[in-house]
């Protein structure tokens, strides 16, 4: 037949569909489209023979669906998960469940378009393999080992998600290294500033040992990974040495992960067992997994911690801020008041630093609060709260302190501030005005935080313009 005018195109795309139409379904392997939710939208003639199924047994149903119970795991644990992060998933070993009841055993490619999410299956019979039920079986083996592991991370993921400090992170990392390996012990250390390790959660039988260069710990922190160790297996003196101290200790093999931090070691995970135990890689990445995690989170909680120490100290002194002083002198009153013991709040200005910083530069001005602020720190009682107050004010609130007490504290404070400071010269001397407001046990007023604060304020006014480098006590 010849084509003519504008039919043409039209009938050699038809052809052209019969064609395509025809490859699709008698295929030489199984062909499945599925939506991005895993439903089957159409299957060729291929694939329906293989399985015994018509359009209508499968169009619409998962291909989860029809695939076995160990399959559907390995499914859900591997293909998945490697198709979302891949696109494509090749030669997966999957057996489908067939009409008459028996399985299929079969190999699946599948690619997933990028826009829409649909996914294109290819299903191979692969019964001839020689050696499928040996792959299967241990296919079905990593899939159950594979999602225990799952659990176990989802698990420890939530632990050490709501841990707030740092002894909760480290319970939950010890139980799930526990739970994880089946571990006769499991010990969680973290290392000071200076690398000293100690036990934060769990049990560590050597403990005493744990600081030894040779200990798994102390291995695993220096190489950057995972390090273990059996009595049966010694691959340098070190871990020999190590082997005997396990033996006499009852157990067999110990396995060490570092916590890391910015690619320096923060603390260990031990695991101990009473037993011989194999850690293979996948038992590696697992207990490398689960440090990274509980490090990342360890990190969180110690930057969270050094915030809001930052908003509670002065940043250039170190000592408290307004709001420390706030709060603590607010408690401190209310103890006072209720027991009946004296108080007494210190108030001081630096004379002559306005000079220092006029003449030396607002580097040097910083340096010198610096040191008055240690100074203060050894002029008063470790009970004592010290604060800068803003500029070179600084307030300190002295406890349980009559009249007395606080004229030597007062004193040692004059004597420090006077001290000769780095980096000062001599022309430009600097001290202390000090005004004092003391509660005494006998006080009838009531008196407010502001408004003790304000009498000591006005006291120290008074020492600076009778001529700076005294003190002047007002009773409350």
């Amino acid at each position: 037949m010849t084509i003519t005018g504008d039919d043409a195109p039209n009938q050699a795309l038809t052809a052209s569909q019969l064609d395509f139409e025809e490859l699709f379904e008698h295929a030489p392997c199984g062909y499945l489209v599925t939506d991005a939710d895993g439903t089957i939208t159409a299957a060729n003639t291929t694939f329906l023979r293989m399985v015994g199924l018509t359009p209508a047994d499968v169009t619409g149903r998962s291909f989860q669906s029809l695939l076995t119970v160990g399959s559907r795991l390995f499914h859900e644990t591997r293909y998945l998960p490697v198709l979302r992060l891949r696109g494509r998933v090749d030669e997966i070993a999957l057996s489908l469940l067939c009409a008459d009841g028996s399985t299929l055993p079969t190999l699946v490619n599948g690619v997933q378009a990028d826009e829409s999410g649909e996914v294109r299956i290819a299903v191979f019979d692969s019964t001839e393999r020689r050696d499928y039920e040996r792959e299967l079986l241990t296919a079905r083996r990593a899939a159950e080992a594979s999602e225990a592991w799952i659990r176990v991370l989802q698990s420890a993921s939530s632990a050490f998600t709501i841990a707030e400090t740092e002894e909760a992170l480290a319970e939950a990392l010890a139980e799930s290294a526990r739970e994880a390996f089946t571990a006769t012990h499991t010990a969680v250390l973290f290392a000071d500033q200076s690398g000293t390790l100690s036990v934060a959660a769990g049990t560590h039988p050597l403990r005493h040992l744990m600081h030894v260069p040779g200990m798994p710990e102390q291995r695993a922190m220096e190489l950057g990974r995972v390090v273990t160790v059996s009595t049966s297996e010694e691959e340098d003196l070190r871990s020999e040495e190590t082997a005997s101290v396990l033996r006499s200790a009852r157990l067999e093999t110990v396995s060490a992960v570092p916590l890391m931090e910015a690619g320096r070691p923060i603390g260990a995970v031990v695991c101990f067992f009473g037993r011989r135990r194999d850690i293979d890689d996948e038992a590696v990445e697992l207990f490398t997994t689960l440090a990274r995690q509980a490090a990342h989170v360890l990190g969180r909680i110690r930057l969270q911690a050094q915030l809001a120490r930052m908003a509670l100290c002065d940043q250039l002194t170190g000592l408290g801020n307004r709001k420390v002083l706030q709060v603590r002198l607010t408690q401190a009153l209310a103890t006072a008041t209720r027991s009946g013991r004296p108080l007494a709040v210190v108030f001081l200005d630096l004379d002559g630093f306005k000079v220092v910083n006029d003449n030396c530069g607002h580097a040097i001005g910083d340096e010198v609060l610096r040191q008055i602020g240690e100074r203060l720190k050894t002029s008063v009682r470790t009970n004592d709260t010290i604060a800068r107050y803003g500029g070179d004010e600084f307030v300190i609130v002295c406890e349980d302190t009559d009249a007395d007490a606080v004229g030597h504290v007062t004193d040692r404070i004059r004597a420090a501030v006077k001290e000769p400071l780095i980096d000062v010269p001599d022309e430009f001397p600097v001290s202390a005005s000090v005004g004092v407001a003391l509660l005494a046990p006998d006080a009838q007023s009531e008196v407010t935080t502001d408004g003790i604060l304000k009498l000591a304020d006005a006291a120290m006014y008074q020492s600076k313009n009778a001529g700076k480098d005294r003190v002047t006590v007002v009773t409350v």
